[in-house]
């Protein structure tokens, strides 16, 4: 299944070859030397390294294809529109596997619609569309907190405590972090986390959508805490940063660190979140390194 959105798009994949990045190194090239022919560019499309994560068990992946297909009414702006709205808007939106999903476009032929749709609770094949629209369209109405809890801290996989566990000790194992001697210059060349990644953790942990970072709200941090992430574990100037929050100068990106700072200072709830998205940085930059390591 897959949600493309403006600046970036959600796949569930299934992967019984082990063979993701192979997959998604062919369909990134595939895809950038299309879109650089049929708009006349060059260069690179997409930014920095994909993220993904591995799921078990049946109730995790259908939440998790909940959160997927809902990413179009998450937005600042859909979240404005009443509940009717809404769904009408999910089940009109062209750029997603959900319409075939619930049968209101035709299937998609690169999309396996069996095993997802079997995992509802619909006493037969035929109302499995219509179950899946059920508990897809409540999920509008009640944010799966929980689900956003598990994403937010865990960048390898989505599942029970005990099978993060697991993973957790696989990738360690595969990695070997308590066999081998660290490479201090590669570990050097894999502090920096794309900018794109950073606004994402950003916005996961102080529970807001990206499409809030370009707009100006008065009192609000959320600009100025992703300018220092920006700064910090991007490597950005403060001008650079600006790019990615609607700021024109660099100047006007340092009296928002400024405000930062102060309000860090007098508020102890301000430093508790910076602490806790740097946390979540480096443990996304952490799990990056561990796979260069062990991919070299």
């Amino acid at each position: 299944m897959f949600c493309l959105m403006t600046n970036h798009v959600h796949l569930m994949v299934e992967t019984p070859a082990g063979n993701l990045s192979e997959f998604m190194h062919r369909l990134q090239t595939a895809y950038s030397v299309y879109f650089n022919l049929r708009h006349s560019r060059s260069g690179h499309l997409f930014q920095g390294r994909f993220g993904a994560r591995v799921v078990r068990g049946e109730d995790y992946i259908l939440r998790l294809a909940r959160y997927i297909h809902l990413n179009p009414v998450f937005t600042r702006a859909a979240k404005k529109l009443d509940l009717r709205e809404r769904i009408d808007m999910l089940r009109r939106y062209r750029w997603s596997s959900y319409r075939s999903y619930i049968g209101r476009s035709a299937p998609l032929e690169f999309v396996d619609y069996a095993p997802m749709l079997a995992m509802t609770k619909a006493a037969t094949k035929a109302k499995r569309p219509a179950e899946y629209r059920k508990f897809v369209e409540a999920g509008i109405a009640e944010t799966d907190k929980d689900l956003q809890r598990i994403m937010a801290t865990s960048p390898l996989a989505i599942g029970s405590e005990k099978f993060k566990h697991w993973v957790r000790g696989v990738h360690d194992k595969l990695s070997g972090k308590h066999s081998r001697v660290e490479d201090v210059t590669l570990r050097r060349r894999s502090r920096k986390l794309a900018p794109e990644r950073v606004i994402e953790i950003v916005c996961s942990q102080l529970g807001v959508d990206r499409e809030e970072v370009v707009c100006q709200r008065k009192g609000s941090l959320l600009r100025p805490i992703v300018a220092k992430m920006l700064c910090r574990y991007s490597g950005l100037t403060q001008r650079q940063a600006g790019e990615y929050l609607n700021l024109s100068t660099g100047a006007a990106v340092s009296m928002q660190l400024k405000a930062l700072a102060a309000a860090a200072a007098s508020k102890g709830k301000v430093r508790k979140q910076l602490a806790t998205i740097d946390k979540a940085i480096q443990a996304e930059i952490e799990a990056a390194s561990e796979a260069a390591r062990y991919e070299n």
